[in-house]
């Protein structure tokens, strides 16, 4: 067929590196049209692979009857197949994210540490089309976008090791290519509606402007093209002027403001400045402010600060970025920003115990896993050792006379939503153990 031997020609233009002795692709499948199809040209072009299929456990029955397809699917391909289930409402109730998100957040974190648990597999193939790179191409441009947003999915994420063999290929070429080849394939139900962006835009706005420009999907496809041809030689100029001002430091990037407010075209260079930094397009005006505002002013992103200091503008990371946390779900030894905590259950011995400096000691049978350790924020409280009313953890740094620099470099260890201790300063008082303890959680601190 014309589609196996125009893959055929594409793959071993732009991923043969990827055919190296012992080299096994990683494919995630989903049981649905392009990954079926995916897997079948892989198998016909002799190209070593495995499955991979993540079930999210969103759609009841159908969610394991995708699961049952492709374990099949593996089987009549004689390849390996990889399945894991996830909870993905409660991954993504939990982390604060859509649906979307943790369900792709889930299967990525997933597919890396299949690789990193193999020495032979060492790419993951999605199977994206041109339809999908069109979408995420037009969602971009109405979201607010560079000219790197407008260049759609990229074939490669070298980094992350995710090559996308069917990029070039619209969803008419594999459905006619699945049609006259005998292969079947299951549909997700979820694609027919129209609650999540990406299902709009192709079920509702691209039929609609296709109804005044039929020749719409071709004439995006040509720009795809176009965008990432301008995208090398804006992406090559900007580095070149930006690279001319920006000094590192450490963890720091230093910026003369003479230098900086002579950039021109300034708002584009500015924005491409702070966007590596968390920093929204909309604050781009803001930073530009910032150029003229008092010394020591300040703007910061989820992850960064803009500081002004005299002839200099310096962005560092925010030390009190909310997002880190790490989920403890046992005894042992847990790295983190701050150094190394340690739990550990010890016997009572029915004797008072001095607590001596990094180590702090509770009740255990108070105590059930998972415990959350993370930096504090706002409206965090606790009921201080030796207290029976709660206070909030800002008046508590406050009444130790923490400086704003302590403040931020502040972790508290928390279960099932409540702080049982503040990581090298006090535990919660209803936490704590007594004569009566059996047991007690030592939790060892080092800087």
């Amino acid at each position: 067929m014309k589609l196996n031997d125009n893959f055929g020609k594409h793959w071993f233009k732009h991923f043969s590196e990827c055919l190296k002795l012992d080299t096994v692709i990683l494919l995630a499948s989903s049981g649905g049209l392009d990954s079926t199809v995916l897997a079948h040209l892989f198998k016909e072009n002799n190209i070593p692979f495995v499955l991979a299929h993540a079930n999210f456990q969103l759609r009841d029955d159908e969610s394991l009857r995708d699961e049952k397809f492709v374990i099949e699917l593996g089987k009549r391909l004689g390849v390996q197949v990889f399945v894991k289930k996830f909870e993905t409402n409660e991954y993504a109730e939990f982390n604060k994210l859509s649906i979307q998100e943790a369900a792709r957040e889930l299967r990525y974190n997933w597919f890396s540490e299949l690789l990193e648990q193999s020495p032979i597999i060492n790419f993951i193939a999605t199977a994206h089309h041109t339809d999908d790179s069109i979408e995420t191409m037009l969602m971009h441009f109405f979201r607010g976008t560079g000219i790197e947003g407008l260049t759609g999915i990229p074939a490669w994420h070298k980094a992350k090791k995710v090559i996308r063999p069917l990029l070039p290929f619209t969803r008419k070429e594999l459905e006619a290519h699945a049609l006259a080849n005998g292969i079947k394939f299951v549909t997700d139900s979820s694609n027919t509606k129209d609650d999540y962006t990406r299902n709009y835009f192709r079920n509702q706005l691209i039929p609609q402007l296709q109804e005044v420009f039929p020749q719409v999907r071709d004439n995006l496809q040509r720009n795809l093209i176009r965008f990432e041809e301008a995208a090398l030689l804006y992406v090559e100029g900007v580095d070149n002027q930006i690279n001319k001002i920006v000094e590192l430091k450490e963890n720091e990037y230093h910026i003369p403001i003479l230098k900086w407010k002579k950039l021109f075209p300034l708002q584009t260079l500015t924005w491409e400045i702070i966007r590596k930094y968390g920093f929204s397009s909309a604050q781009t005006n803001e930073v530009i402010k910032l150029l003229d505002a008092e010394n020591a002013s300040t703007i910061s992103s989820a992850t960064h600060r803009i500081i002004k200091n005299r002839s200099w503008m310096i962005i560092a990371p925010l030390a009190t970025a909310t997002s880190a946390y790490i989920v403890i779900d046992k005894e042992g030894s847990t790295q983190f920003e701050n150094g190394t905590i340690e739990i550990k259950t010890i016997p009572n011995n029915h004797h008072p115990i001095v607590q001596t400096l990094g180590i702090e000691l509770l009740d255990a049978s108070t105590i059930q896993f998972p415990l959350l350790l993370r930096k504090w924020k706002i409206g965090d409280y606790f009921y201080p050792l030796g207290m029976i009313k709660k206070k909030k953890l800002s008046r508590f740094f406050i009444d130790a006379k923490l400086s704003k620099t302590e403040k931020e470099l502040i972790w508290v260890l928390e279960m099932d939503q409540k702080i049982i201790c503040i990581i090298g300063m006090r535990i919660d008082n209803r936490f704590k153990y007594s004569e009566k303890s059996k047991e007690l959680l030592a939790i060892t601190y080092r800087k």
